[in-house]
């Protein structure tokens, strides 16, 4: 490999003058296609020259690490720090320093042209050492050499590991993300129990509330089981995927830099549960270990009187240690810690899942940030832009948004009641709620599959039963920020929501937007608003949605534009979710926004129902 003298080891800064600009620590959002981190794989790595030989890289653990483990890095005995050092952690089951020149046209997606050759791995996550506030100004001054002729500084980081069931190594590197080059590799770390079940979620098959498909993952492909209401026992059916699953017409980083091992995922049911009650359950074998004893909730039957639920798109990942990695989610881990605290029947994701993008990992470090929320709710997803598109894969967009994955990830980990394999739509009820769920990121015009199974779907609903239908999918119809962004949908699916619909609830935009009864961009009934500041809407004269943009629940806010339509009634730009509660006379809207000082606004309104209801054909 070529040679870069490093400051870390001469203490020549001046090198790396040059490059400043590519040598700040990034900013918290990282996006693969245009961060300077997202070219590290796509360039030679360099080895330092001349170390200095005080230069030490210690770790204070030699493993095995635990399921969950905080590892503290040391650098010591350098000479110069710079704002250019940093710490990156491998998977070592895909570690590799050799150079993939031939794999150029599978870089290209991301955005970064790069000068060749290309190199074969990808960092989990990173730090740099300047995050350590001694490190620069050499707060911890050590002697070095004989009778202390040299005084050498240190600096220390902390990583919080989770089980991603292949060993790990960490790395010292110099010359920033521009131009790094390597100067001391530590031992590799495994991890104590690679088998053990792991980041459990639940989620419903149907609207009996009788009923919980529970998710796991781990490294065996022994049985596992669930052990649930004292006593009873489901055995797990297993699956996985395989590099080869993914996207065929156009490989990217799913199958290339970001490919990571998923190793097993477990499903299983728990059945003839009774509606609104409370069950204990855990879930593993006895070879590869249990998890701890979790509880859950049965959600109430469709039909019944009342139910809770939660909704939001867009929440991505964020790191606890404050680490980097490719995509960033800044409000993700503030909003799925408020949702913790909440208690309802159900959850639902609408799109925009973990933002992984191809790097594969991070879907374990999302399915660990959800499991105290998902291993307790259902958790209930729609497919986003970011799970399933990719050009060639058939998708209705082009784009590729999803790295390759092209939807396969998601619909391995979440196990939704839906039609088929890439036919991600289906519905559900819950007490006196109907959810129809679809995909926008296939084929919803008024001659598509989907549209007709929709069509049946809304016309089937018995609203005597279920007084309310919610129609939620990812890219909304009606948005400031994105005007017209399905408006070529419009003339054939609007008549069916004036019909049936009356609440349509999206993500995609990253803000919260709320709208009257709006048919085809009209409004047909504003609001009536009380004394407390609540929106009334009344179903008895009016025959149109009110829709609601909820893509607020971790990616980097959207501002909106000074210029909006006569439909749009709110409009905020605050990290939060939406929390609804519905009987069969009444549904109350409310979202919350949570800020850095924990300040919680909400808005809200009712929609009286019609109890003669509303025919949907």
């Amino acid at each position: 490999m070529a040679q870069l003298s490093s400051g870390i080891s001469l203490g020549l800064a001046v090198v790396l003058l040059s490059l400043v600009s590519s040598l700040q620590a990034p900013s918290a959002r990282l996006d693969h296609r245009n961060s300077a981190f997202g070219s590290i794989t796509r360039r030679t790595l360099l080895e330092c020259r001349d170390p200095n030989p005080y230069l030490n890289f210690t770790l204070d653990t030699a493993g095995p690490l635990a399921n969950v483990q905080t590892v503290v890095a040391t650098v010591s005995g350098v000479l110069q720090p710079s704002a250019s050092d940093w710490i990156g952690v491998f998977s070592s089951a895909t570690h590799n320093y050799s150079d993939c020149p031939a794999k150029a046209v599978l870089y290209s997606q991301t955005g970064d042209i790069a000068s060749l050759p290309l190199l074969c791995d990808y960092p989990l996550k990173f730090k740099f050492l300047s995050s350590d506030p001694g490190y620069l100004i050499c707060s911890n001054k050590t002697c070095a050499g004989k009778q202390c002729a040299v005084k050498t500084c240190s600096g220390s980081v902390s990583f919080r590991l989770i089980n991603i069931r292949t060993d790990v190594t960490f790395v010292l590197f110099s010359g920033g993300l521009a131009v790094p080059c390597i100067l001391k590799v530590s031992q590799t770390l495994p991890f104590a129990a690679p088998n053990f079940p792991l980041y459990g979620h639940l989620s419903l098959e149907d609207s009996s509330g009788t009923s919980m498909v529970l998710a796991w993952v781990s490294r065996s492909f022994d049985i596992h089981y669930v052990e649930f209401d004292h006593g009873r026992k489901s055995m797990d059916e297993v699956t996985s995927f395989q590099i080869g699953d993914l996207c065929d017409a156009v490989p990217g980083p799913a199958k290339d830099f970001g490919w990571h091992d998923p190793g097993f995922i477990h499903i299983a049911r728990m059945q003839n549960l009774r509606p609104g009650t409370r069950y204990s359950y855990r879930y593993g074998s006895d070879n590869s270990g249990w998890s701890n004893l979790k509880m859950f909730t049965t959600p109430p039957a469709g039909g019944a009187y009342g139910t809770k639920f939660l909704i939001f798109g867009d929440m991505g990942k964020a790191e606890r240690d404050g680490s980097l990695e490719h995509y960033i989610q800044p409000g993700a881990l503030q909003v799925i810690d408020a949702m913790a605290n909440e208690t309802v029947d159900a959850i639902f994701h609408i799109g925009d899942l973990s933002y992984a993008t191809g790097f594969l990992a991070e879907w374990d470090h999302f399915l660990e940030m959800i499991e105290p929320v998902a291993s307790k709710t259902a958790y209930m997803t729609a497919i986003g832009n970011h799970e399933r598109d990719y050009p060639g894969s058939g998708s209705m967009y082009s784009t590729p948004d999803s790295g390759g994955e092209c939807g396969v990830p998601y619909r391995s980990y979440f196990r939704m009641p839906v039609q088929d394999i890439d036919k991600p739509w289906y519905s559900i009820a819950i007490g006196p709620v109907h959810f129809t769920v679809i995909s926008t990121e296939h084929d919803w015009s008024s001659t598509s599959e989907q549209y007709a199974w929709m069509k049946s779907d809304l016309e089937s609903v018995d609203r005597f039963s279920t007084p309310w239908i919610v129609f939620t999918g990812h890219r909304p119809m009606y948005s400031t920020q994105l005007p017209g962004i399905i408006s070529k949908l419009l003339p054939g699916v609007d008549p069916k929501f004036v019909a049936a619909v009356d609440l349509a609830v999206w993500g995609h935009v990253h803000n919260y937007e709320r709208t009257c009864a709006v048919f085809q961009g009209r409004c047909l009934q504003h609001p009536i608003k009380d004394l407390a500041g609540v929106d009334f809407f009344d179903t008895t004269i009016y025959s149109a949605p009110v829709h609601a943009v909820v893509g607020m629940a971790g990616f980097s806010l959207d501002d909106f534009p000074r210029n909006f339509s006569s439909w749009s009634l709110i409009r905020r730009s605050a990290f939060g979710y939406a929390r609804v509660t519905a009987d069969k006379k009444k549904l109350l809207f409310e979202v919350d926004e949570l800020h850095s000082w924990f300040l919680h606004v909400t808005f809200v309104f009712f929609i009286p129902v019609h109890y003669n209801g509303r025919n949907s054909s």
